[in-house]
């Protein structure tokens, strides 16, 4: 076994001493609106976490992003405890989905082991137990032998517009990299997330009078229809791939032939290479209508590519799995469909691994919840995980096999 054997059970004892303050902390922050695009409550959480980190001998940096139509989305928080071991990136969102006043409306509650309020489990709970793990390697003293960096940002619920390229820039930096988005009801880590792309169609034909001239017209109606089912009949045409027609209009009167139409799709699959396959196909198709009076414009818009598994990534993970076996904790590392930050910091070879948030569940619901009892023992593997990253015990694991853990499907939460 590595050289931390034992150290674990240490973390954990620490982390029960404080579930009482990690509760009072939990209740601040789910008592702050912070809905994607409300910059001010993304602020206030950003004060709150940066107070804490700096406490906990961070230097804290604040960088103001934008979305893509230029309004402010609040700051990426981007907060550095240089060490002596290998660069550990933590990372979590501080908004949610949530509309201003939602806090105040149905404040945070506890019912007896769940919490519940507007983003407890989606991030909060997450951010919280990343704060509340580096304060536990400081207090044990283990945080000197890891160079920790932990970044949250405001803007994940949205697709992450303002604050990728920083996310993107960190994870080149550091060795490995942890999200902590919350663990799968189940209590499973995330070792994959499929890649997502949102396709946008607009079709136009010329109107004409359904009654009187209806030959002068092209309908883009009835080629919408045609488009819509070639594109549904994408859907698991290859292992991981779904493809979903969300959007379908056409037409403005029933005597009027339709001229102009418009279809929006969503892409899923577990490699980049499916997405590039499914993206080529759908232009061809669009490039080719069958109604030669009709033409089609094809927009991929808020693409990401998958989290997918590597021979790193896989060896993170049976280390985080050796962790919370150490803890009692009989869980797997599974793969979701959901989309999370960590798409985007995987994207770039850094070894990435999810779900080290607390256990929660019904994200973006009135019933959302987190599980309080789990919270002590996923600090504690959270912890012990970085210590142990920062230690070196990555290269331990490097050799096993690929299949040393399911990956099996996991729920779709977020």
């Amino acid at each position: 076994m590595p050289h931390t054997t034992g150290l674990s059970a240490d973390l954990l004892a620490l982390a029960s001493e404080h579930l009482d303050a990690f509760v009072v902390d939990l209740r601040t922050l789910v008592s702050i609106d912070s809905g994607s695009g409300d910059a001010d409550g993304v602020r206030r959480v950003a004060d709150w976490s940066c107070a804490r980190l700096e406490q906990a001998g961070f230097a804290v940096e604040r960088r103001e992003v934008t979305g893509t139509d230029g309004l402010p989305l609040g700051p990426v928080v981007v907060a550095r405890r240089p060490g002596s071991g290998r660069r550990v990136l933590l990372f979590a969102h501080m908004d949610t989905v949530f509309a201003p006043g939602t806090a105040s409306a149905r404040p945070f509650r506890l019912d007896g082991h769940r919490a519940l309020g507007p983003g407890v489990c989606d991030d909060k709970g997450g951010l919280l137990a990343g704060v509340h793990a580096c304060e536990l390697l400081v207090a044990s003293g283990l945080a000197d032998g890891v160079d920790l960096t932990v970044a949250l940002t405001p803007d994940e619920e949205i697709g992450a517009p303002g604050s990728a390229p920083v996310l993107a820039e960190l994870a080149r930096e550091s060795d490995v990299a942890l999200c902590l988005e919350g663990a799968r009801e189940s209590g499973d880590l995330v070792a994959s997330r499929k890649g997502v792309a949102d396709l946008h169609f607009r079709l136009r034909g010329r109107a004409a009078h359904s009654g009187i001239e209806p030959g002068r017209g092209a309908s883009a109606a009835v080629e919408a229809a045609h488009l819509a089912l070639a594109v549904a009949a994408l859907d698991r045409s290859a292992p991981g791939l779904t493809v979903n027609v969300g959007v379908l209009e056409a037409g403005s009167r029933p005597n009027v032939v339709a001229e102009e139409a418009r279809i929006v799709a969503e892409v899923r699959a577990t490699s980049s290479d499916v997405l590039d396959v499914v993206v080529g196909q759908l232009r061809r198709r669009a490039a080719e209508p069958v109604n030669a009076g009709v033409a089609i414009a094809l927009e991929v818009r808020d693409r990401t590519d998958p989290m997918e598994r590597t021979t790193s990534s896989d060896a993170l993970a049976r280390l985080a799995l050796s962790t919370a076996a150490e803890l009692g904790l009989d869980i797997d590392a599974v793969a979701t469909g959901g989309v999370s930050d960590a798409n985007i910091v995987a994207a770039t070879g850094c070894p990435t691994l999810d779900g080290l948030g607390p256990v929660g569940g019904d994200d973006h619901s009135e019933s959302e919840w987190l599980d309080i009892s789990s919270v002590p023992t996923r600090t504690a593997l959270l912890a012990s995980l970085v210590a142990r990253l920062g230690a070196g015990d990555l290269e331990t694991y490097a050799a096993g096999s690929p299949e040393s853990f399911s990956a099996a499907s996991g729920s779709t939460h977020h």
